[in-house]
């Protein structure tokens, strides 16, 4: 076993960079993943190690990388495109939802459509309007599109790696402001979960506090202030948000008998709006109290200076938990 700190940028590169050295087929490319090695430097040094033939500059059009991409894609190649910010990925929306989405199903699984595309998305670092936003339920409420999110250094190296491998297109959402917080990373022994499963990242007894990629820390801060004042909450990682492991939120539920649900995103018909709402149906009996969300509020994502009041802190996780532990 061979472990390392690295930084989840740093971790994206190595995975990207396995996934290359290990596929020829494997094709990077995005608006300035190359030279530059993205605006994120997550590509840094890939262009000069493996050509550009396969980590391609592109024009900044994102209908047309997408577009290409999908070309390749049905050619038996495995891109991966990279949309620079969040707010630039709705000129592909069509060629994402309208083509990449359907074409398996279409083709009653004849033709498959293997096209990582990552996203950094959220708030967080003070950026200009359209580099803030979280689009995870516009894609998630796809069907044919996997969407996923890690939450980690060592989910970020994995799991770049599992969406690449597979022949069913991926929606790859990074946590953009949490590209340089550092964590330990096995790079020998493999992932230890399937890509569509869950992490219990602490386990409680008086809620479960549900979330993903962006609001992880903030889950688990709320976790350590509650422990201090005698409560006990289990923070489960979704990672991957189509398809959602119910099974693993449901078993925690039925433990604690209280959920609270965490995102960035604005709370309105939300991911947490579809968890409260399969939770409530299958664990009635179990809950000891209505399943509370916690989000963005319900406005465009404001000015940078406003920012830290929009996103969800430690602060709001908790009064969420209060209400929950007073039904």
């Amino acid at each position: 076993m061979t472990t390392t700190t690295m930084a989840l940028g740093a971790a994206l590169n190595a995975g990207l960079r396995r996934a290359l050295e290990q596929d020829r087929k494997v094709i990077l490319m995005g608006e300035d993943v190359g030279r530059l090695g993205g605006v994120f430097r997550v590509t840094d040094t890939l262009q000069k190690d493996f050509g550009e033939g396969r980590v391609m500059d592109t024009p900044l059009a994102e209908s047309g990388i997408v577009g290409t991409a999908f070309g390749m894609a049905l050619r038996g190649y495995r891109p991966v495109c990279e949309i620079q910010f969040d707010g630039f990925v709705y000129p592909a929306f069509d060629q994402i939802v309208s083509q990449v989405a359907k074409i398996r199903y279409r083709t009653a699984g004849a033709v498959t459509a293997p096209l990582t595309i990552r996203i950094p998305y959220g708030g967080g670092i003070g950026a200009v309007e359209h580099h803030s936003e979280s689009p995870e339920a516009y894609f998630a409420h796809t069907a044919g599109l996997r969407v996923v999110s890690p939450g980690s250094p060592s989910d970020a190296y994995w799991m770049i790696q599992q969406a690449v491998a597979l022949d069913d297109p991926v929606v790859f959402l990074e946590p953009k402001h949490r590209y340089w917080e550092r964590g330990e990373v096995d790079v020998d022994t493999g992932p230890d979960l399937p890509l569509d499963r869950a992490r219990i990242l602490r386990t409680g007894s008086d809620v479960t506090v549900v979330t993903f990629g962006a609001m992880v820390p903030p889950a688990l801060q709320a976790a350590d202030i509650a422990a201090a004042e005698g409560r006990s909450l289990e923070v489960i990682d979704l990672r991957s948000l189509s398809p959602i492991d119910f099974d693993t939120v449901e078993e925690s539920v039925r433990r604690t008998g209280r959920l609270v649900v965490l995102q960035e995103a604005p709370v309105f018909c939300g991911i947490g709006a579809e968890i409260a709402a399969r939770t409530a149906e299958r664990c009635f009996y179990q809950l000891e109290a209505p399943v509370l969300r916690v989000g963005g509020f319900d406005i465009p994502y404001p000015p940078a200076k406003l920012e830290s009041h929009h996103r969800p802190d430690p602060d709001r996780i908790l009064d969420a938990v209060d209400r929950a532990l007073a039904a």
